[in-house]
Formats: structure tokens, C-alpha cells, sequence
């Protein structure tokens, strides 16, 4: 056979092997974590794989009154997260539900129950990742992370990470894995950007509304807002909706310690603005606002919203007779039977559901 007919039937089979081939190939699945690009530099998040947990964490799930109908505990419920510290501003723990007077709209109510720190938390985390926060950076993320490893009990609690830039976005579902939660972290993308924080707030909350357990927010930024869509009241009333307590380690001073050495703050007016808008919001939920100066303290600030929120006494207030007032704002009050050297501080009200 002449040479020429040999090499265009060997040309034929070997280009139907490779299309079986084609045909059969399976198609690469993507990872479920993140790899560090060449040389550390940061992979964009739009182009790196979703941080999603593959093991079997469990998922939250709202309470199901009957095979048709969901309802979630705002229905029923009023959590309400209490923090009593002495005149030292230690941490009282030994006190019982007896001890408790709560008050809705200056009327004495009664307590349905109380609990401690054993009550599930259902944690987000909003890290700032705006232009704005580039100095003091990865010691931020080191210290959430430590944060992370300190507060959350694998076999109770779940946590979520969202960075906050232009746009909030979820890096981290609901896990109770911690070595998921550092991965989402130190594989932020570099940071840039606008900050919309208030609009981080709005989607954290409805994130938390879909879970069950004490539900937290914790805010790692310098509080400005240089890029949003909502406004303060729609913030804090999203949060107070969704049960929330809110939590701000406020960046500021730290990071222009680290710019400039200097201890003494140096804020301008839209800092100052920030500082007055995280205040406010930490107020009506029942949280705090931490400003440290320096790694210490920002190690320590971690340290004392992780021992507040294991040191919560938790009670709950079932509400009667409200159909009258549905998205009404009702105001609360909590105060220790004679004991009026304690300091209390707790969320300033609650919105009663519309449904």
C-alpha cells in the first residue's frame, strides 16, 4: 500500500481516538477552598473559588409549625441579651431570674425564662476591606482570627464572614469550622474600594433572621460610610428586626497608631461622625463599641466581646396581645431588684413583627 494511503488512515484513527476521548472527559470540579496565588500575592474574590464548607456542619433551619406553614422565633419571642457588670466593670454572674425586672413601654412585664451562656450564637463577622484600611490590615486579621478561635464552640455555635468594600460580600457561609473561617480571612482579597457598611449591617441581619440562637454581629472596621443605599434608622431598625446585637471594633485609632506612632487620637469631622453612628447602633442593640490603640488592646477588645457574650444572662420576654401594634417600636428597660451599684446594658427595644 503506497505510503501515502497509510499515513491519512493512521491520521483518521488517531483523530477518532482523540474525539472519544473529548467526548468522555469529565469536566474538573472547582474547589471548595481558596489556593494562595503565585508568590502571595491576593487572588481577586470574583475570580477565586467560594470559600464553602464540604464537611458535614450542620445548617440551621427555622422552626416549622406544620408542613406548610414556617414560622421563625420573632413570632413568639423576644430574646433579649443582657450584660450586668459591677462597679469595676466585672462581669456579675451569679444572679436568677427572680433578681431581673423588666419593663415594655415604662409597664412592668413578666420573664418568661432565662439562660446563660449555654444558648447557641449564630455570629457575623463584617470586615472592613475598603481602601480606607490598608496599614493596619493583617494584624486585623490575625486578631479575628484569634476572635474566631476564642468565641466559637464547634459543637454549638456557628459563625459567617462578610467583607465590607463598595459592595458586602459573603465569603463565608453559616460553618462551625474554624479552619474554614481562618481560610476566608487570610485569602481576603487586597483591600479597595468604597465602604458601604451600613448596607453590610442590612444584609447581616437578614442573613441572621433565617437562623435560630443568640444572634451577633461584629463589626471590624473604622465605622465611616462612604457608599451606601440605606440609611442609619433602616440599619439599626433591620438589626433590631432580626434580634440582633451588635458588636464595633472601631479601627480608627489603631490604624493611625500604626500610620504614625502617635497614641493621641486625631479624628476629623467624618471620623468623628463614624464613631457617633457605630455608638448609636451598638446602643439600641445592646452591644458595645471597643476603640483600641494599639495590638494590645486590639487583642484585648477581641478578648472581652468573646468573654461578654459567654457571660450573657439571656431572657425572654413572650409578648401578648400585640396585634394592635404590629410594626410598632416598643421600648425596653432592664433593671437588677436593689442592687443599684450594677450597670446594665442590654437592646432599648424591639419592633413588633407585622405578621
Amino acid at each position: 500500500m503506497p505510503f501515502h494511503f497509510l499515513f491519512i488512515i493512521f491520521t483518521v484513527i488517531a483523530f477518532c481516538g482523540f474525539a472519544a476521548a473529548q467526548s468522555g472527559r469529565v469536566k474538573p470540579t472547582e474547589s471548595p477552598s481558596p489556593k494562595p496565588a503565585a508568590g502571595g500575592v491576593y487572588t481577586p474574590t470574583s475570580d477565586r473559588p467560594r470559600v464553602v464548607s464540604q464537611d458535614p456542619t450542620p445548617k440551621p433551619t427555622p422552626i416549622k409549625k406544620d408542613d406548610d406553614e414556617v414560622i421563625t422565633v420573632d413570632s413568639t419571642l423576644i430574646p433579649i441579651p443582657v450584660s450586668v457588670l459591677d462597679a469595676n466593670g466585672r462581669p456579675v454572674t451569679n444572679l436568677k431570674l427572680a433578681d431581673f425586672v423588666l419593663s415594655v413601654d415604662g409597664q412592668l412585664v413578666e420573664i418568661g425564662e432565662i439562660a446563660r451562656s449555654e444558648t447557641p450564637v449564630r455570629l457575623v463577622m463584617l470586615f472592613d476591606n475598603s481602601g480606607s484600611v490598608v496599614k493596619a490590615r493583617e494584624f486585623e486579621k490575625q486578631a479575628a482570627i484569634k476572635f474566631f478561635r476564642s468565641v466559637l464552640r464547634p459543637d454549638k455555635d456557628l459563625a459567617a464572614l462578610y467583607s465590607v468594600a463598595t459592595i458586602s460580600r459573603l465569603e463565608q457561609r453559616f460553618t462551625n469550622n474554624f479552619a474554614l473561617l481562618t481560610q476566608a480571612i487570610e485569602y481576603l482579597p487586597a483591600p479597595d474600594g468604597a465602604t458601604a457598611l451600613l448596607d453590610g449591617i442590612e444584609l447581616a441581619a437578614d442573613y441572621l433572621s433565617e437562623v435560630q440562637g443568640r444572634r451577633v454581629i461584629v463589626i471590624v472596621s473604622d465605622g465611616e460610610d462612604t457608599k451606601t443605599d440605606t440609611t442609619l434608622e433602616r440599619a439599626i431598625r433591620k438589626a433590631q428586626l432580626a434580634n440582633c446585637q451588635v458588636f464595633v471594633v472601631k479601627t480608627t485609632d489603631f490604624e493611625n497608631y500604626i500610620r504614625s506612632g502617635s497614641r493621641t487620637p486625631n479624628a476629623n469631622i467624618m471620623q468623628l461622625t463614624a464613631e457617633r453612628r457605630m455608638i448609636e447602633i451598638t446602643r439600641q442593640t445592646g452591644g458595645a463599641v471597643y476603640s483600641p490603640i494599639d495590638e494590645r488592646e486590639l487583642d484585648a477588645a477581641f478578648r472581652q466581646i468573646s468573654a461578654e457574650l459567654s457571660q450573657q444572662y439571656i431572657l425572654s420576654y413572650y409578648p401578648e396581645n400585640e396585634d394592635d401594634k404590629r410594626g410598632v417600636y416598643r421600648e425596653i428597660d432592664v433593671q437588677i431588684k436593689n442592687r443599684p451599684n450594677l450597670s446594665v446594658r442590654t437592646r432599648k427595644g424591639y419592633y413588633v413583627p407585622r405578621r
